[in-house]
């Protein structure tokens, strides 16, 4: 796949927010609706730009044209990283991206994505449709006058793309490292130099050396964005992002604007989305490791080693023993939430799913 052919960044062209304007007032008087959305990810992206796309996609066929969905990759419209701005100020009606993208907006966001030594992706949606995590959601997007749906599922993320492997801690200090969320406040806590940046501008930055390190997605992700280019040491499993999750992000009043039906049918396609990239991602991740590997001679290394993993997990115990301690009223009560669901669901994790796949590993041959 050409990397160049989804990461270059489009202008932002003056006709073209001028011609959204002449959209609205045919299709209301149509009983049609036009939307944009506008999303953090480059356009084609594998798994995730795909599914946003797929999702306004069906969105718009389910209708049979009534809620029109127009998508904007990164940089068409506006800076990847303010696509929940434009949907607050109204330059646009969604954004597609990921919770823990906007916690400087409220800490309590990154729950909603991935917690270090947190949720696999299927105990992230049992919290989330069962056990009161979209309720708690809710509030904290009724601050921004928000509604926010779970869009897509990329399964347990890998650890990253280094210079050289990692032997200890030691190796960690003033590491600069690309990786978000409460899992880069746990890395920050290690000793690294943490940043966050859109995924277009990840490749350029490890180039450049302005980054030594940086994790994204995984390998379907990674091979796209062509980081075995600049980084032949992979690790392909991360601690900070168990079960990442993206969200479809709609302006509240708008959609609660809608017909019944309509807001029914933007609420289900999210769900079957979120489902939907779970699936590619399962699929493609093998696949594309297999060939970082086989063709690129990236070096896969399964885990990080043991004396970096016990810092980490100390260190996000004590990140989210803050928060409940020191957080705002509306970030512990996501906490206290979070952990019951957790405390809930890993019971079946640890007896059941973990006891399984360690036995086939062990047994069974193919």
């Amino acid at each position: 796949m050409n990397r160049r052919s989804f990461i270059r960044k489009a202008s932002v062209a003056g006709a073209g927010v001028a011609g959204l304007a002449t959209l609205s007032t045919p299709a209301l008087s149509q009983n049609k609706i036009t939307w944009r959305m506008v999303t953090t990810w480059p356009k084609n992206f594998p798994g995730l730009g795909v599914g946003a796309q797929r999702l306004a996609d069906r969105i718009t066929a389910a209708s049979g044209g009534r809620l029109t969905i127009q998508v904007y990759s990164a940089g068409e419209l506006v800076p990847p990283l303010q696509s929940i701005d434009a949907v607050i100020d109204g330059g646009a009606e969604m954004s597609h991206g990921a919770a823990y993208y906007w916690q400087n907006k409220s800490p309590a966001l990154a729950f909603f994505t991935g917690v270090p030594f947190g949720m696999t992706s299927r105990e992230l949606s049992a919290w989330m449709r069962y056990l009161g995590g979209q309720q708690v959601w809710d509030e904290v997007y009724d601050q921004f006058g928000l509604q926010g749906f779970l869009s897509g599922d990329t399964g347990t993320q890998a650890g990253g793309w280094f210079q050289k492997e990692l032997t200890g801690v030691e190796d960690l200090k003033g590491l600069r490292f690309r990786t978000p969320g409460l899992g880069g406040k746990v890395w920050s806590k290690l000793g690294v130099a943490v940043t966050n940046m859109a995924a277009g501008e990840i490749f350029q930055a490890l180039q450049s050396g302005a980054l030594d390190a940086a994790e994204f997605v995984g390998p379907y992700n990674d091979l796209a964005l062509g980081f075995y280019k600049v980084r032949k040491i992979y690790y392909t499993t991360s601690f900070n992002e168990p079960g990442l999750a993206t969200e479809c992000v709609v302006n509240k009043k708008k959609y609660q604007e809608l017909p019944k039906d309509l807001q029914a049918l933007v609420r289900d396609v999210c769900q079957a989305e979120y489902d939907q990239v779970a699936s590619d991602f399962a699929a493609n991740d093998p696949r594309a490791l297999e060939v970082l590997v086989t063709q690129h001679g990236v070096k896969a290394i399964p885990q990080f080693p043991a004396s970096i993993l016990s810092a980490a997990g100390k260190a996000a115990a004590e990140i989210l023993t803050e928060i409940g301690d020191k957080g705002d009223a509306m970030t512990k009560k996501t906490l206290d939430s979070y952990k019951k669901a957790l405390n809930t669901v890993k019971l079946k994790t640890d007896s059941t799913d973990v006891q399984f796949v360690d036995a086939r590993t062990k047994y069974f041959k193919l």
